[in-house]
């Protein structure tokens, strides 16, 4: 392998999958100067990325966080392109595909042969091993966890994730630019289901899914016994509507295959709304309705 770039240094990143995740991380990443390429799938693809950039970088404007001068520049260093081909140049590549372990994996193959010998390949997955996407490349060295949070913009947090396979150099300099040219704050974390953060929330979301589903209390008092008793800033139920209830049962499966504990189980709920489309937040129904 190549030198790896120092962590400021990294100045040609690339993003795979515009949705709620990607699109936050191109944008975090083109504020701080990356000029930033996004790789979608077709042109419905394509226009939704641009359009969550758009938009987050307009609620910026208004709430008076970024002016109109800098948000046309951030948008100026993002272009969202169809051909993974485009990424041949870049210092880093964060995955931030839906989370299906095959459609990763396959991802990490193709990138494998596209990258160059420096780039550094991260995953921003929740959930699914990470040496499993290092062992398909022949660069698992390189392969890293660099897992945002949503919305990637506000929140400050960025968990690392090391693999058995993960350099320590390759974990220095994504610490290194998520810190000093993103200006966030890490945390390091071993290569299990869930990592630090998950691991903890999924069996409270899970929790507040069965007892509302068992009829104990509802969806409202829930989450007002949260925010009002225990000074979360939202209840579970509402959070679980904006992570998404697919990624939350995606997470769910994820954890509950590796450490087979009974509490890391998508409760029955949880599966049908899946099934139904009631997807939270970018649906506009999940535990609440948001149509409005």
């Amino acid at each position: 392998m190549s030198a790896t770039p120092a962590g400021g240094a990294m100045e040609l990143v690339g993003v795979i999958g515009g949705g709620t995740m990607g699109a936050g991380i191109a944008e975090v990443a083109a504020r701080s100067g990356c000029d930033v390429l996004v790789v979608e799938v077709g042109d419905a693809g394509v226009a939704a990325a641009v359009s969550r950039i758009e938009s987050s970088l307009a609620r910026s404007v208004r709430s008076g966080r970024t002016d109109e001068i800098v948000a046309k520049e951030v948008m100026s260093r993002i272009e969202v392109v169809q051909d993974l081909a485009r990424l041949s140049d870049r210092d880093l590549v964060v995955e931030a595909a839906p989370e299906i372990e095959q459609l990763k994996l396959d991802l990490f193959r193709r990138l494998d042969d596209v990258l160059a010998p420096h780039c550094i390949l991260a995953s921003n997955t929740s959930s699914i091993p990470l040496v499993k996407m290092a062992a398909v490349t022949r660069r698992p060295q390189s392969v890293v966890g660099v897992h945002f949070f949503n919305p990637v913009p506000v929140l400050p947090l960025v968990e690392i994730v090391e693999s058995l396979l993960t350099s320590g150099e390759v974990l220095a300099t994504v610490t290194a630019f998520a810190e000093q040219r993103l200006g966030k704050q890490t945390i390091r974390s071993k290569d299990r289901a869930g990592f630090v953060v998950n691991a903890l929330l999924i069996p409270y979301l899970l929790s507040a899914i069965r007892m509302m589903e068992s009829g104990f209390a509802s969806a409202a008092d829930i989450d007002e016994g949260m925010v009002k008793g225990c000074a979360h800033p939202m209840g579970p139920l509402h959070l679980a509507d904006l992570i998404g209830l697919d990624t939350c049962a995606a997470v769910a499966d994820s954890m509950y295959a590796e450490f087979k504990e009974p509490l890391f189980a998508a409760p029955p709920l949880l599966m049908r709304m899946c099934e139904a489309g009631l997807l939270g937040r970018k649906t506009g129904q999940g535990f609440f309705s948001y149509s409005s």
